[in-house]
């Protein structure tokens, strides 16, 4: 019995591994983050048949199971520290602490580098999630509109919108704060 059941997992693996991969890749833009995702949906196979669950349809259950790990995993993604972001340059690659006042300058620049962060992370939380996404991508992260479009299915146009009405609003957010430090 165990050896039947062992070829039914097998067969299921080989006949939905790449369409769940596909599915889970679209969503989880991490490759080593979306390989463990797809184990431990097939992981939940194997032990859902060895607990002898029944289960009606097992594709659609392999991608609820892949569903509910994908949300698991962005719940314990720890937010990146937008102090510890990384911008690359044509020359170097800097930190975005670079670009800000160094906080050995003294009082005033330690209070213009907590303010400009605090402002630029609560401008950026402030964006609908979509062109958030668009904007830390490809200014932070560096990421092509043609690369984010092929990881998201959305289209270069509508991302070139987002990402322009995010940099409407970050400038608009943005300005009181540049006016002010100009003031100083």
């Amino acid at each position: 019995m165990a050896l039947e059941q062992d070829q039914r997992i097998t067969e299921v693996v080989k006949r939905e591994q790449s369409r769940l991969r596909d599915f889970i890749r679209r969503r989880v833009p991490d490759e080593f983050d979306a390989e463990d995702v797809l184990q431990d949906v097939f992981y939940r196979l194997v032990e859902a048949n060895r607990l002898l669950m029944p289960i009606d349809h097992v594709t659609g259950w392999l991608f609820q199971v892949a569903r509910n790990r994908i949300t698991d995993l962005f719940r314990k993604k720890k937010p990146e520290n937008f102090s510890d972001v990384v911008v690359e340059t044509a020359d170097d690659t800097l930190l975005l602490e670079d670009l800000l006042p160094s906080p050995d300058a003294g009082p005033d620049a330690l209070y213009a580098r907590s303010v400009l962060l605090d402002e630029l992370e609560d401008a950026l939380d402030e964006l609908p999630e979509g062109q958030r996404q668009v904007f830390v991508g490809h200014e932070i992260e560096g990421l092509s509109f043609k690369e984010m479009a092929v990881e998201t299915g959305v289209s270069v146009n509508t991302l070139l919108g987002r990402k322009r009405n995010a940099v409407l609003h970050l400038r608009e957010r943005l300005q009181g704060v540049y006016d002010e430090f100009r003031k100083s």
